[in-house]
């Protein structure tokens, strides 16, 4: 007999084995221990066959920003089943589960990191960030002066002192989460050694932080956070200023980064990474809570969606603006109500991520046929999307 539940807590320590395998690392008693003691049953589901764990995963509760908006948002996790029940649509039936736990819990959003791409897009997944990974030889680091009256001032990792700073910085971008006490001293600190030091204009207003560990003559950037040009210049010298005892920088920016352009010699090695995965959840909600651009005489638009794994977001949904353009409401329609095929714009749940995180657009996405409709109302949706870099600094 199979069965999709919640784990319960005596069944989470043959989890964490089945994780141990599937993602090959090992843990030392105490480790475990420590592991199971701080895991919650009520985030981990487990596919069950003849009363054995077959295949799990973790359902993470978070929120993040988009369009400066918070938005409920469920992390997939830890996805793993046992060899021997692989290819048995487990993991299908478990995504399936969950993805109803997130609607009936009002989680618009679902993000997750594949291991890869192409299985998630399956399940109407789609890839909504990139970032840029620079190695910058010490001998090319930039060379800022300092700014006239401000400082960089070390402190203990204190998430009370950063969060502020990362929030601000953190909803500029769409796909950043929204951090908590726990998120900051359970995993961030947790996984992250190293020193933090902050950045004081001359009016003792704190504008950036660095996060960052030196081992081994490499310096890892585990975090740059900068609210304006002056609190950049300042860090970047602070980090510069650590030539004598690295011979290279490693720093992870957003996939619009300029930081190459101010080098005195940009040729060093950079890299642009996909990253993570994005799932609309509940269509309807979530174009009902999105924030669009201003358009003062926006016009209605008509959404054809197809998800052949959450039926609710199957079919055509109004959108009726108000306030300016800046919201509307979403409707999915009956049959009879619904426009003539020329009035329609059609796309599938992963392209409709990918156009309203605004990771891709609508013109290219229609150029490359996976938005169907008339080149007015493919018009009419770019301009209605506001244009805002998708990012993210976590790991989950």
């Amino acid at each position: 007999m199979s069965e999709i539940r919640k784990l319960r807590r005596e069944e989470l320590s043959e989890s964490v084995t089945l994780s141990e395998f599937a993602f090959q690392y090992e843990l030392s008693d105490a480790e475990r221990e420590e592991q199971v003691g701080r895991m919650n049953p009520d985030e981990h589901w487990g596919f069950f066959e003849e009363g054995r764990l077959a295949a799990k995963l973790q359902l993470l509760n978070f929120h993040t920003w988009l369009n400066g908006r918070r938005f409920a948002m469920g992390g997939i996790a830890g996805v793993a089943t046992w060899p021997e029940y692989r290819r048995n649509g487990m993991v299908a039936r478990l995504l399936g589960q969950t993805l109803q736990t997130m609607r009936e819990q009002g989680q618009t959003l679902s993000f997750l990191a594949p291991f890869k791409f192409e299985f998630y897009r399956r399940y109407g997944w789609e890839t909504y960030v990139d970032y840029m990974r620079y190695e910058i030889p010490a001998d090319k680091l930039p060379k800022f002066e300092a700014p006239a009256g401000g400082t960089v001032r070390r402190i203990a990792p204190d998430w009370e002192q950063l969060n502020p700073l990362y929030a601000e910085y953190a909803q500029r971008y769409n796909g950043m989460l929204v951090r908590d006490e726990d998120w900051w001293t359970k995993r961030h600190f947790k996984s992250k050694k190293g020193t933090v030091a902050v950045y004081e204009n001359a009016r003792g207003e704190r504008r950036g932080y660095v996060h960052y560990q030196v081992k081994e003559r490499t310096a890892t950037i585990h975090e740059l956070v900068c609210l304006d040009e002056e609190a950049r210049r300042g860090l970047w010298k602070f980090i510069a200023d650590h030539d004598s005892m690295i011979a290279k920088i490693v720093v992870k920016a957003p996939s619009d980064d300029q930081l190459p352009f101010l080098l005195h010699d940009p040729t060093i090695k950079q890299e642009k990474l996909a990253y993570f995965m994005a799932r609309i959840v509940d269509a309807e909600a979530f174009l009902a809570q999105y924030a669009y651009a201003p358009r003062p005489d926006a016009e209605p638009l008509h959404l054809r969606i197809t998800d052949p794994h959450a039926e609710w977001n199957q079919g055509i949904f109004r959108l009726q603006f108000a306030g300016g353009g800046t919201s509307a409401q979403a409707a999915r329609l009956a049959g009879l109500e619904a426009p003539d095929e020329e009035g329609l714009l059609s796309c599938s749940i992963q392209t409709l991520a990918a156009l309203f995180l605004g990771y891709q657009t609508p013109s290219f996405m229609a150029g490359i046929g996976r938005l169907q409709g008339s080149p007015e109302l493919v018009a009419r949706l770019e301009a209605a999307l506001p244009r805002r870099t998708t990012f993210l600094l976590d790991f989950f």
